[in-house]
């Protein structure tokens, strides 16, 4: 049965919960649309408290947050079930598995891990964490205690009660849009209902001052409309300004689109072009290890002062306080390089 959850309210004979944009409504011996939220004795429970799927230590830069403590190993894991339906869904073993499995593992024990294997930072992933938000929650709160940071890697199909509920933990997240939010896209490929409820999430973040990268998965022939990224690019330099990281993430064929080829590098330029055209001073493309736009450029002389390939760093010209070597702009990116950033920050986790 797992724990009883705390993002919940009480209607009636049913119950609704509030972890995220589906608001589903539960009755007695039923659960959710995630298959790992369901109501006994007119409670909500969370049934994958305690509960690991998969565990691993990565680069940041994975998540992939580069603005945000560049070079850091983070501690990831996941629990199983998702609340989207992603037909092409690289991690579709663990998100679209709807049951209370996995490895017991306590939050005290998770953040014990982490700092055995000197991570800098939890990092929840691999499945929605929205899903899962009290263990992720009650991990965060003693990871940060211990001195690490917390990130989520989230589709942003949230509540103002979920975000209301993380902010005393999380520091970082990537909102991972895809097919450039483009409404009957999401319907058909997601079974969200629209892009709408992920805009507002990011609205309520930054007011509470969490770090935000943007993610957006370009699936060729049905999700990589140009005029729909312009939309969505409009509206989050209109939120979050021109200083945010865009990432455009390379699509490979995988679960029920395995039929699809890979997103065409040009494509994924075109999609560049159309966010620098908008005033976005950090584009970047990912899933093309060596492409240059993998690089960090500084927006007032030009010059490339992060260096990468997939997910290492390979040159680092900024000063301690972020400012290029070159000229002394300032770029906005949170923390310290770190120690490990010049190392192979994979690690296998045995739980």
């Amino acid at each position: 049965m797992g724990k009883e959850a705390v993002l919940y309210k009480v209607e009636g004979n049913k119950i609704r919960c509030l972890a995220c944009a589906r608001r589903c409504l539960i009755g007695e011996g039923q659960v959710g649309f995630c298959g790992v939220r369901s109501v006994h004795n007119g409670k909500l429970y969370l049934d994958v408290y305690g509960k690991v799927a998969a565990a691993h230590v990565d680069p940041i830069e994975k998540k992939p947050l580069v603005h945000f403590y560049p070079g850091s190993k983070v501690f990831s894991f996941s629990t199983f079930g998702c609340n989207w339906m992603c037909m092409y869904c690289q991690n579709f073993d663990i998100s679209q598995r709807r049951r209370a499995e996995g490895t017991e593992v306590t939050p005290e024990e998770l953040v014990e891990m982490a700092i055995a294997y000197d991570a800098e930072g939890m990092t929840y992933t691999y499945n929605e964490p929205a899903i899962f938000a009290e263990f992720a929650h009650d991990t965060g709160v003693i990871a940060r205690k211990r001195g690490l940071f917390n990130t989520m890697v989230t589709n942003g199909y949230w509540t103002p009660e979920l975000v209301d509920y993380v902010k005393d933990f999380l520091d970082a997240v990537t909102i991972d849009f895809k097919g450039n939010g483009e409404p009957k896209f999401m319907r058909r490929y997601t079974g969200a209902s629209g892009p709408e409820p992920i805009i507002e999430t990011i609205k309520e973040l930054k007011g509470e001052g969490i770090h935000v990268e943007i993610t957006d998965l370009i699936i060729p022939q049905i999700g990589d409309s140009l005029e729909a990224a312009k939309k969505l690019l409009k509206q989050l330099y209109d939120i979050l300004g021109p200083d945010v990281p865009i990432h455009f993430l390379r699509f490979h064929p995988d679960y029920k689109l395995d039929y699809l080829p890979w997103t065409p590098v040009k494509t994924l330029e075109e999609h560049y072009k159309v966010a620098k055209e908008i005033g976005f001073n950090y584009v970047y493309i990912g899933n093309v290890p060596g492409h240059p736009y993998e690089n960090t450029y500084c927006p007032n002389c030009g010059r490339m002062v992060i260096r990468r390939e997939g997910f290492r760093i390979l040159e680092w010209h900024l000063t301690e306080d972020m400012r290029c070597k070159y000229c002394g702009y300032k770029l906005p990116i949170v923390g310290k390089l770190s120690k490990h950033a010049f190392e192979d920050r994979f690690e296998s986790v045995y739980i």
